[in-house]
């Protein structure tokens, strides 16, 4: 037991009130009510504060938050949100249809060069990609060696695959769908 004349020390400062601190200080940055020259000083004074009264310090002359502000800033979040929701549905990629040919007398090229049968844009397709040609289970897709791969329904082509209506072939990072 301490004397009444004695002196308590100051109580340390643990990681979890640190961190504490330091998403106030953010916030409060984040919402305009702690200009950036003070929140990088009181930053760095939060991470080197030995006690919890001199981290209380840091935050006790904080402005507080406006009620008004708070639903204004909800708003605004959602708005952003929708935003970057929708322009990321914008760069979803669009799939292309692959129409299966009704004559399967000749095999068909797929690629980037300018002969090819089926002619694919996109930079991740190799110039002489693939080759679809007539087989005795239906349409079969070889990969030609391709410096990204083909895959159906998300599986490698290593060998010869058939392929039929409704699967999902990705030449590099082309993707279409098959129809007949």
């Amino acid at each position: 037991m301490r004397t009444s004349g004695s002196t308590l020390p100051p109580v340390r400062v643990s990681d979890a009130e640190r961190d504490q601190a330091l998403r106030a200080l953010r916030d409060a940055a984040v919402e305009g009510r702690l200009p950036n020259d003070s929140f990088a000083r009181r930053l760095d004074l939060a991470l080197r504060s030995p006690s919890r009264d001199d981290l209380a310090d840091l935050l006790r002359d904080l402005p507080r938050r406006a009620r008004v502000g708070d639903g204004l800033l909800r708003q605004v979040r959602k708005a952003s949100l929708f935003a970057a929701r929708l322009r990321g549905a914008w760069r979803q990629p669009r799939l292309t249809r692959l129409n299966l040919p009704a004559d399967g007398s000749r095999a068909y090229w797929l690629g980037r060069a300018p002969g090819s049968d089926l002619r694919l844009t996109h930079a991740s397709v190799s110039r002489s990609h693939a080759r679809l040609n007539a087989g005795p289970d239906g349409w079969v897709l070889t990969d030609l060696g391709s410096t990204n791969g083909t895959r159906v329904n998300g599986w490698i082509v290593s060998r010869p695959q058939v392929v039929r209506p409704g699967d999902v072939v990705t030449f590099g990072q082309q993707t279409v769908v098959v129809t007949r």
